[in-house]
């Protein structure tokens, strides 16, 4: 049997107790969790459901130099949460979204989406029916920013503007829609097509912009006191886009994924 002399006994006890501390110093990446279906949906009651949660676990799976968790946040709070360091990444931003005064790394995430227009389908409606929406009533997402509405989101504008009535799931948006209690909703690409593969008797009943309200490109920022740097963040989304786990996560629900991304700035000022 293999004795371990005193000095080497003592040698493995402070080697074990570095190793706890490193484990135990380790500070986790908190990426904010928003209701922003299809990417993540009511991560107060299951904060992994949704696409953001199988992002977050095939970044953990793919490098073992961070560690990926998530914080439920809303969209109203999700800044303040990244100022105050509740949280360290905001996830799926668009530059269009109110970025002003919000200090951190911005980082392309090499995904597209897009909103469409959807409306009841009836005989004689064409496409025309969206070429002007002054005077229809809106059902909108609370909180989402619209091209159609200059990316204004305050919700007595829209109210005044576009006859809005808001809500907070594209279901009821849908929903209020189909039951003629709403002419015209802007929908995300992603979730509509998950929809109807799940219920394709819905489509005769949709008349689908094939015009985009907008097409967004995903970001990331990454606030100045995260515990991951912008190349090392940047790195990981990489090496699941060359193992094309990106690809499997998203393209099924129409997200484009681009064979690479354009980058990310390097300023932290609150201008940008």
């Amino acid at each position: 049997m293999f004795r371990c002399p005193q000095g080497c006994l003592r040698a493995l006890l402070l080697l074990l107790a570095l190793c706890s501390q490193g484990v135990a110093a380790e500070e986790e990446v908190l990426i904010a969790a928003v209701h922003f279906p299809p990417y993540v949906i009511k991560p107060e009651e299951n904060l992994h459901s949704g696409l953001l949660g199988e992002l977050v676990a095939a970044l953990n799976k793919a490098q073992n130099q961070h560690r990926f968790g998530l914080r439920a946040t809303s969209l109203n709070r999700r800044f303040d949460d990244l100022r105050t360091g509740r949280t360290h990444v905001a996830i799926f931003e668009n530059p269009d979204w109110n970025w002003q005064g919000i200090p951190g790394t911005r980082i392309d995430m090499g995904l597209e989406d897009a909103e469409v227009l959807v409306a009841r389908a009836q005989a004689g409606r064409d496409q025309h029916y969206f070429d002007n929406l002054q005077g229809k009533r809106m059902a909108l997402f609370n909180g989402y920013h619209y091209g159609f509405a200059g990316f204004n989101n305050d919700p007595k504008w829209l109210e005044k503007n576009f006859n809005a009535v808001l809500t907070y799931s594209h279901e009821s948006n849908l929903k209020l829609v189909l039951r003629g209690r709403a002419d015209v909703a802007p929908i995300t690409r992603s979730w509509l097509g998950a929809r109807l593969r799940e219920q394709p008797q819905l489509k005769p009943q949709l008349l689908i912009s094939e015009w985009e309200d907008q097409r967004y490109r995903h970001y990331a920022i990454l606030s100045p006191q995260a515990p991951i740097s912008a190349e090392d963040f940047r790195h990981a989304l990489d090496l699941l886009r060359e193992n094309g786990e990106l690809q499997r996560i998203f393209a099924p629900y129409g997200i484009v994924v681009r064979p690479y991304a354009t980058g990310s700035s390097t300023t932290v000022r609150a201008e940008d």
